[in-house]
């Protein structure tokens, strides 16, 4: 089922071409009126679209792409009423997928429960009676250790669940977020004790929190080992000449003095909080890093449990955001920073822009941004209200956000088996595909995370990944992941391409093929069967015409 490289390469092309022209046109987006929300429902503005256009455009943006049965969900109950739902993940049944995680044990054992079952391979090894510095026994050590107790299958069962999770949840807008929400608060397996640490961030930092307010998720972020480890405020301590041979102050791995570590306080304003442009300065850095000295690990590489180290932090007064912290303060002094900076103006733009670039347009309207920074502000950093702001918005129904995001990776690959109705298992095809198309899940090694705009993703390179996907995917040969082309292809449809073209474009698109895309895919499909374009046809292959779809420009957007 191969078709020449030069087919690839221009519908690649062409896909290029037709998502610069989306990019284009989101960002001539200006604000329209506001939806008022008070009662926190969802309350769609008049619109003019139908029912199946919505339907698409919100399991498009609040899921990740429509599948069959979500599709006939929406229809039951209707849009509004599905998104309310969804705002309540502990009202919808999900025993098919709790009953997957099963097969993933390690998604429930804490950070040192995962240490102790799975040690780092040199210790690993000197049990197996193998030296890790001996050139002669490196090669010798995988080989003795097996697979199942080598450390990466921790992050190898958390891509795996997250991967089920995505495919088959019908809490779809509870695992959007939590993807949204983790790329925000970004640490990385790539980085030491992290890849112990971060099932726990994900399950008891992130994921309870999604439907609370930003300050207690902002809080969860802080206090989690991982985060503090990620940005070595683990490591930080008071700036004097005496304090680092005392006991119970951290040291370096491998010894040395530590003091004053910015890294975290940093981050804390520019990427989780107020922003790059945000109003704060070098000194308000260097101000918060002082406020956080002290919060540390307990004994990272075995316990891995927050630990504040009186000894370490700085006792002297602070001004942040010329807001005085009076000295002789403690662990309070970061709570007080956490309290100041999750309730500022600049804060509430930062996270409003963030969530509409998500959820609305690469080019947030700036309306809408003052929009929902001020129903941040009013309700306290409630996420409920601030997501709902944005739900109800007439930016986020408008025809200028249909269909006008690129897909993530993530997004594009698990659309594409929710698309065909599939199942997956999580295996690590499946992953190893995510890694060919830019983005290998919790490795992100940049505080910033992955990208959320069009322009990171949007390349030949990785559009023929994409089309090579689609072909996959269809012909269900990505090992552990399931999908049937068949049953979407009406009986009186196999003998006509454009038939065929139809009836699966309606499934996998929920709309007609644009002209362009529509004579590519025909020629690729007469090259593929050794015809001419426009001689005799033979039967068409419904893998294939299922794989091209996925491929298509259309299918890249959301």
């Amino acid at each position: 089922m191969c078709f020449k490289r030069s087919h690839l390469i221009f519908a690649a092309v062409l896909a290029l071409s037709a998502l610069a022209a989306g990019c284009a046109s989101g960002r001539q987006e200006t604000a329209r009126g506001e939806a008022a929300n008070p009662a926190g429902r969802i309350a769609i503005p008049p619109s003019k679209w139908t029912a199946e256009k919505q339907t698409n455009h919100v399991l498009n943006r609040l899921a990740y792409g429509p599948s069959p049965s979500d599709v006939q969900t929406v229809q039951q109950i209707g849009v509004a009423a599905w998104i309310d739902r969804q705002f309540h993940p502990e009202w919808i049944p999900d025993d098919a997928v709790t009953a997957k995680l099963r097969e993933f044990p390690t998604l429930a054992m804490n950070t040192a429960e995962l240490y102790a079952r799975f040690p780092p391979i040199p210790v690993q090894a000197k049990l197996a009676g193998l030296n890790p510095a001996n050139s002669d026994d490196r090669e010798m050590i995988l080989h003795a250790i097996p697979k199942e107790d080598l450390p990466r299958q921790i992050p190898v069962e958390l891509v795996a669940a997250k991967l089920v999770r995505a495919v088959e949840s019908k809490r779809q807008l509870q695992e959007v977020l939590v993807d949204f929400w983790f790329n925000h608060f970004n640490v990385s397996v790539e980085k030491g004790q992290v890849k112990w640490m971060v099932t726990s961030y994900e399950r008891d930092a992130i994921r309870p929190h999604l439907f609370g307010t930003f300050r207690e998720l902002l809080g969860a972020t802080a206090h989690h080992p991982a985060m503090l480890f990620y940005l070595d405020n683990w490591l930080s301590t008071r700036d004097s000449d005496e304090h680092s041979a005392k006991k119970g102050e951290p040291k370096k791995p491998g010894g040395g003095r530590t003091g004053l570590n910015e890294n975290y306080a940093r981050e804390l304003l520019e990427l989780h909080t107020l922003g790059v442009n945000g109003g704060y300065t070098q000194k308000d850095v260097r101000e918060v890093a002082r406020c956080f000295t002290g919060w540390s690990i307990d004994m990272p590489r075995y316990i891995g449990d927050f630990a504040y180290r009186d000894k370490a932090h700085d006792k002297g007064s602070k001004v942040v955001l010329g807001q005085v912290i009076p000295a002789g303060g403690g662990q309070e002094d970061g709570e007080r920073i956490l309290d100041l900076v999750a309730s500022h103006p600049s804060t509430a733009r930062f996270i409003a822009t963030k969530l509409i670039r998500k959820f609305v347009s690469d080019d947030p309207p700036p309306a809408l941004v003052e929009k929902v920074a001020h129903v941040f502000l009013k309700s306290g950093g409630n996420l409920p209200a601030v997501y709902g702001a944005i739900f109800s918005s007439e930016e986020f129904w408008s025809d200028r956000a249909f269909a006008s995001k690129t897909k993530t990776p993530l997004e594009y690959a698990v659309s594409a088996v929710r698309a065909l109705g599939g199942t997956t298992n999580g295996d690590i095809a499946l992953a190893q595909a995510l890694d060919r198309m830019g983005e290998p899940l919790y490795r992100s090694q940049p505080p910033t995370g992955f990208p959320e705009s069009a322009e990171a993703w949007v390349n030949a390179g990785a559009l023929v990944n994409r089309i090579n996907f689609g072909l996959a995917l269809a012909a269900n040969r990505i090992r552990g992941t399931n999908v049937d082309v068949s049953k979407y292809v009406k009986p009186a449809a196999k003998n006509s391409p454009d038939a065929v073209l139809d009836s699966l474009s309606s499934v996998i698109l929920g709309r007609p093929l644009e002209p362009p895309t529509r004579v590519a895919v025909r020629e690729a499909l007469a090259e593929a069967a050794g015809e001419e374009a426009h001689g005799q046809k033979r039967t068409p292959d419904p893998l294939m015409v299922a794989g091209l779809l996925l491929g298509s420009p259309e299918f890249q957007k959301q």
